[in-house]
Protein backbone atom coordinates (compact mmCIF):
# COMPACT_ATOMS: atom_id res chain seq x y z
CA UNK A 1 0.00 0.00 0.00
CA UNK A 2 2.94 2.35 0.63
CA UNK A 3 3.80 2.12 -3.06
CA UNK A 4 0.38 3.62 -3.90
CA UNK A 5 0.64 6.43 -1.38
CA UNK A 6 1.49 8.90 -4.17
CA UNK A 7 -2.12 8.60 -5.35
CA UNK A 8 -3.19 10.45 -2.18
CA UNK A 9 -1.23 13.54 -3.11
CA UNK A 10 -3.35 16.66 -3.82
CA UNK A 11 -2.38 16.74 -7.51
CA UNK A 12 -3.50 13.14 -8.08
CA UNK A 13 -6.68 13.61 -6.06
CA UNK A 14 -7.54 16.71 -8.09
CA UNK A 15 -6.89 14.87 -11.37
CA UNK A 16 -9.05 11.94 -10.25
CA UNK A 17 -11.88 14.30 -9.26
CA UNK A 18 -11.78 16.03 -12.66
CA UNK A 19 -11.74 12.73 -14.57
CA UNK A 20 -14.61 11.21 -12.57
CA UNK A 21 -16.68 14.40 -12.87
CA UNK A 22 -16.10 14.41 -16.65
CA UNK A 23 -17.12 10.75 -16.93
CA UNK A 24 -20.24 11.43 -14.83
CA UNK A 25 -21.24 14.31 -17.12
CA UNK A 26 -20.66 12.16 -20.19
CA UNK A 27 -23.03 9.43 -18.98
CA UNK A 28 -25.70 11.60 -17.33
CA UNK A 29 -25.79 14.83 -19.38
CA UNK A 30 -23.83 14.92 -22.63
CA UNK A 31 -24.62 11.48 -24.07
CA UNK A 32 -28.35 11.58 -23.09
CA UNK A 33 -28.60 15.08 -24.58
CA UNK A 34 -27.33 13.97 -27.99
CA UNK A 35 -29.19 10.64 -27.94
CA UNK A 36 -32.39 12.47 -26.98
CA UNK A 37 -31.99 14.78 -29.96
CA UNK A 38 -31.44 11.75 -32.17
CA UNK A 39 -34.65 10.18 -30.84
CA UNK A 40 -36.61 13.37 -31.49
CA UNK A 41 -35.20 13.71 -35.00
CA UNK A 42 -35.84 10.05 -35.83
CA UNK A 43 -39.41 10.37 -34.57
CA UNK A 44 -40.03 13.47 -36.70
CA UNK A 45 -38.51 11.81 -39.78
CA UNK A 46 -40.63 8.69 -39.29
CA UNK A 47 -43.80 10.74 -38.87
CA UNK A 48 -43.01 12.84 -41.93
CA UNK A 49 -42.28 9.78 -44.08
CA UNK A 50 -45.56 8.20 -43.04
CA UNK A 51 -47.49 11.43 -43.60
CA UNK A 52 -46.24 11.87 -47.16
CA UNK A 53 -48.24 8.84 -48.30
CA UNK A 54 -51.20 9.11 -45.92
CA UNK A 55 -54.62 10.20 -47.08
CA UNK A 56 -56.22 13.25 -45.40
CA UNK A 57 -58.68 12.53 -42.59
CA UNK A 58 -61.17 14.88 -40.91
CA UNK A 59 -59.41 16.87 -38.19
CA UNK A 60 -62.12 15.94 -35.70
CA UNK A 61 -60.97 12.30 -35.81
CA UNK A 62 -57.65 13.40 -34.26
CA UNK A 63 -58.66 16.55 -32.39
CA UNK A 64 -62.09 15.72 -31.05
CA UNK A 65 -62.33 18.36 -28.32
CA UNK A 66 -60.77 21.62 -27.21
CA UNK A 67 -58.06 20.18 -24.98
CA UNK A 68 -56.94 17.47 -27.41
CA UNK A 69 -53.62 17.15 -29.22
CA UNK A 70 -52.09 14.49 -31.44
CA UNK A 71 -48.29 14.44 -30.98
CA UNK A 72 -48.03 10.99 -32.59
CA UNK A 73 -49.72 12.22 -35.78
CA UNK A 74 -47.52 15.20 -36.61
CA UNK A 75 -47.47 16.07 -40.34
CA UNK A 76 -50.56 13.93 -40.92
CA UNK A 77 -52.76 15.57 -43.59
CA UNK A 78 -56.22 16.53 -42.34
CA UNK A 79 -59.25 18.39 -43.63
CA UNK A 80 -61.30 20.89 -41.67
CA UNK A 81 -64.50 22.75 -42.49
CA UNK A 82 -65.35 25.94 -40.64
CA UNK A 83 -64.53 29.64 -40.63
CA UNK A 84 -61.57 31.82 -39.72
CA UNK A 85 -61.52 34.18 -36.73
CA UNK A 86 -59.42 37.05 -38.17
CA UNK A 87 -59.96 39.27 -35.13
CA UNK A 88 -57.75 36.88 -33.15
CA UNK A 89 -54.95 36.73 -35.73
CA UNK A 90 -51.35 36.52 -34.49
CA UNK A 91 -47.98 36.93 -36.21
CA UNK A 92 -44.96 34.72 -35.51
CA UNK A 93 -41.94 37.00 -35.86
CA UNK A 94 -38.23 36.49 -36.60
CA UNK A 95 -38.82 33.87 -39.30
CA UNK A 96 -36.48 33.42 -42.26
CA UNK A 97 -37.79 32.00 -45.54
CA UNK A 98 -35.19 31.37 -48.26
CA UNK A 99 -32.81 33.74 -46.47
CA UNK A 100 -35.36 36.59 -46.29
CA UNK A 101 -37.00 37.85 -43.04
CA UNK A 102 -40.68 37.00 -42.84
CA UNK A 103 -43.70 36.64 -40.57
CA UNK A 104 -45.88 33.55 -40.27
CA UNK A 105 -49.59 34.37 -40.05
CA UNK A 106 -51.55 32.41 -37.44
CA UNK A 107 -55.35 32.60 -37.44
CA UNK A 108 -57.78 30.61 -35.24
CA UNK A 109 -60.22 28.46 -37.21
CA UNK A 110 -63.56 27.40 -35.72
CA UNK A 111 -64.27 23.87 -36.97
CA UNK A 112 -67.93 23.21 -37.67
CA UNK A 113 -69.14 20.80 -35.00
CA UNK A 114 -65.66 20.63 -33.49
CA UNK A 115 -63.02 22.60 -31.59
CA UNK A 116 -61.21 25.78 -32.57
CA UNK A 117 -57.75 25.09 -34.01
CA UNK A 118 -54.92 27.45 -34.78
CA UNK A 119 -54.11 27.57 -38.50
CA UNK A 120 -50.73 28.63 -39.84
CA UNK A 121 -51.81 30.27 -43.10
CA UNK A 122 -48.22 30.60 -44.33
CA UNK A 123 -45.70 33.41 -44.47
CA UNK A 124 -45.47 36.99 -45.71
CA UNK A 125 -42.12 38.64 -46.37
CA UNK A 126 -41.35 42.05 -44.91
CA UNK A 127 -41.56 44.92 -47.39
CA UNK A 128 -38.18 46.43 -46.50
CA UNK A 129 -36.36 43.23 -45.60
CA UNK A 130 -36.51 44.32 -41.98
CA UNK A 131 -39.23 44.35 -39.33
CA UNK A 132 -41.98 46.44 -40.93
CA UNK A 133 -45.17 44.38 -41.21
CA UNK A 134 -46.51 44.21 -44.78
CA UNK A 135 -50.17 44.22 -45.74
CA UNK A 136 -51.70 40.85 -44.92
CA UNK A 137 -54.64 39.56 -47.01
CA UNK A 138 -57.79 38.95 -44.99
CA UNK A 139 -58.95 35.29 -44.88
CA UNK A 140 -62.36 34.34 -46.33
CA UNK A 141 -65.31 35.29 -44.14
CA UNK A 142 -67.48 32.42 -45.37
CA UNK A 143 -67.34 28.80 -44.29
CA UNK A 144 -64.58 26.99 -46.14
CA UNK A 145 -62.85 23.63 -46.22
CA UNK A 146 -59.09 23.58 -45.86
CA UNK A 147 -56.47 20.85 -46.11
CA UNK A 148 -53.50 21.12 -43.80
CA UNK A 149 -50.86 19.16 -41.94
CA UNK A 150 -51.08 18.55 -38.21
CA UNK A 151 -48.26 20.14 -36.22
CA UNK A 152 -47.08 19.93 -32.61
CA UNK A 153 -47.25 23.05 -30.48
CA UNK A 154 -43.79 24.62 -30.16
CA UNK A 155 -42.20 25.35 -26.76
CA UNK A 156 -42.35 28.97 -25.65
CA UNK A 157 -39.09 30.91 -25.98
CA UNK A 158 -37.81 31.77 -22.47
CA UNK A 159 -37.74 35.50 -21.81
CA UNK A 160 -39.60 36.30 -25.06
CA UNK A 161 -43.15 37.24 -24.11
CA UNK A 162 -45.95 37.97 -26.61
CA UNK A 163 -46.74 41.62 -27.27
CA UNK A 164 -49.07 43.80 -29.34
CA UNK A 165 -47.68 46.49 -31.64
CA UNK A 166 -49.49 48.59 -34.27
CA UNK A 167 -52.60 46.49 -33.76
CA UNK A 168 -50.85 43.14 -34.37
CA UNK A 169 -50.44 40.42 -31.77
CA UNK A 170 -46.91 39.02 -32.11
CA UNK A 171 -45.22 35.93 -30.68
CA UNK A 172 -41.80 34.31 -30.94
CA UNK A 173 -42.99 30.70 -31.16
CA UNK A 174 -46.15 28.89 -32.23
CA UNK A 175 -47.19 27.84 -28.74
CA UNK A 176 -50.94 27.21 -28.67
CA UNK A 177 -51.30 27.75 -24.91
CA UNK A 178 -49.48 31.08 -25.11
CA UNK A 179 -51.50 32.21 -28.14
CA UNK A 180 -54.78 31.13 -26.50
CA UNK A 181 -53.94 33.27 -23.46
CA UNK A 182 -53.01 36.20 -25.72
CA UNK A 183 -56.13 36.08 -27.93
CA UNK A 184 -58.59 34.84 -25.27
CA UNK A 185 -59.63 32.08 -27.72
CA UNK A 186 -59.46 28.46 -26.51
CA UNK A 187 -57.34 26.37 -28.87
CA UNK A 188 -56.40 22.72 -29.28
CA UNK A 189 -52.93 21.57 -28.32
CA UNK A 190 -51.91 20.83 -31.93
CA UNK A 191 -52.24 23.31 -34.77
CA UNK A 192 -52.62 23.12 -38.56
CA UNK A 193 -50.21 24.21 -41.29
CA UNK A 194 -51.89 24.83 -44.64
CA UNK A 195 -50.71 23.05 -47.76
CA UNK A 196 -50.60 24.71 -51.17
CA UNK A 197 -53.62 26.38 -52.80
CA UNK A 198 -55.96 26.59 -49.80
CA UNK A 199 -58.59 29.21 -48.88
CA UNK A 200 -56.84 31.89 -46.84
CA UNK A 201 -53.44 30.46 -47.66
CA UNK A 202 -50.35 32.64 -48.06
CA UNK A 203 -46.75 31.68 -48.84
CA UNK A 204 -46.46 27.91 -48.43
CA UNK A 205 -44.03 26.73 -45.76
CA UNK A 206 -41.88 23.94 -47.16
CA UNK A 207 -41.63 20.59 -45.43
CA UNK A 208 -38.38 19.94 -43.56
CA UNK A 209 -35.73 17.68 -44.99
CA UNK A 210 -35.50 14.17 -43.59
CA UNK A 211 -32.01 14.28 -42.12
CA UNK A 212 -31.03 12.23 -39.08
CA UNK A 213 -28.09 14.51 -38.35
CA UNK A 214 -24.94 13.60 -36.38
CA UNK A 215 -26.66 13.24 -32.99
CA UNK A 216 -26.34 9.44 -32.70
CA UNK A 217 -22.61 9.48 -33.45
CA UNK A 218 -22.11 12.37 -31.03
CA UNK A 219 -23.93 10.44 -28.30
CA UNK A 220 -21.78 7.35 -28.88
CA UNK A 221 -18.66 9.52 -28.79
CA UNK A 222 -19.59 10.97 -25.40
CA UNK A 223 -20.17 7.45 -24.05
CA UNK A 224 -16.74 6.42 -25.36
CA UNK A 225 -15.14 9.48 -23.75
CA UNK A 226 -16.81 8.60 -20.44
CA UNK A 227 -15.33 5.09 -20.61
CA UNK A 228 -11.86 6.12 -21.80
CA UNK A 229 -11.33 8.89 -19.24
CA UNK A 230 -11.12 6.56 -16.16
CA UNK A 231 -9.09 4.05 -18.20
CA UNK A 232 -6.64 6.82 -19.08
CA UNK A 233 -6.39 7.80 -15.42
CA UNK A 234 -5.60 4.18 -14.50
CA UNK A 235 -2.97 3.98 -17.23
CA UNK A 236 -1.18 7.11 -15.99
CA UNK A 237 -1.27 5.81 -12.41
CA UNK A 238 0.21 2.49 -13.53
CA UNK A 239 2.90 4.29 -15.57
CA UNK A 240 3.81 6.42 -12.55
CA UNK A 241 4.03 3.32 -10.34
CA UNK A 242 6.23 1.51 -12.87
CA UNK A 243 8.55 4.53 -13.16
CA UNK A 244 8.89 4.70 -9.39
CA UNK A 245 9.76 0.98 -9.24
CA UNK A 246 12.43 1.44 -11.92
CA UNK A 247 13.97 4.38 -10.06
CA UNK A 248 14.01 2.41 -6.82
CA UNK A 249 15.67 -0.59 -8.47
CA UNK A 250 18.36 1.59 -10.07
CA UNK A 251 19.06 3.28 -6.74
CA UNK A 252 19.39 -0.01 -4.89
CA UNK A 253 21.64 -1.54 -7.60
CA UNK A 254 23.91 1.50 -7.72
CA UNK A 255 24.41 1.53 -3.95
CA UNK A 256 25.53 -2.12 -3.87
CA UNK A 257 28.01 -1.69 -6.76
CA UNK A 258 29.56 1.57 -5.61
CA UNK A 259 30.01 0.65 -1.92
CA UNK A 260 33.83 0.70 -1.08
CA UNK A 261 35.49 -2.51 0.19
CA UNK A 262 36.21 -2.65 3.97
CA UNK A 263 39.86 -1.87 5.04
CA UNK A 264 42.29 -4.85 5.32
CA UNK A 265 43.53 -5.94 8.75
CA UNK A 266 47.26 -6.25 9.61
CA UNK A 267 47.10 -10.03 9.38
CA UNK A 268 45.53 -9.82 5.94
CA UNK A 269 48.19 -7.38 4.75
CA UNK A 270 51.06 -9.65 6.00
CA UNK A 271 49.50 -12.73 4.51
CA UNK A 272 49.02 -10.95 1.22
CA UNK A 273 52.65 -9.65 1.19
CA UNK A 274 54.40 -12.95 2.08
CA UNK A 275 52.10 -14.88 -0.15
CA UNK A 276 53.18 -12.85 -3.14
CA UNK A 277 56.94 -13.39 -2.29
CA UNK A 278 56.50 -17.12 -2.30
Amino acid sequence: MRRLAFLLRPSWLALAAVVLAFAYLCFTVLAPWQLGKNTTTSRANSQLEHALTAEPVPVTTLLAHQDSSAPEEQWRPVTARGHYLPEAQVLARLRVIDGVPAYEVLTPFAVTGGPTVLVNRGFVRTDDGGTRIPEIPTPPADEVTVTARLRDSQPAVPGKNPFTENGFHQVYSINTDQIAALTKVALTGSYLQLVDDQPGGLGVIALPRRDAGPFLSYGIQWIAFGILAPIGLGYFAFAELRARRAERSEAEGGTAADEPAPPMTVEQKLADRYGRRR
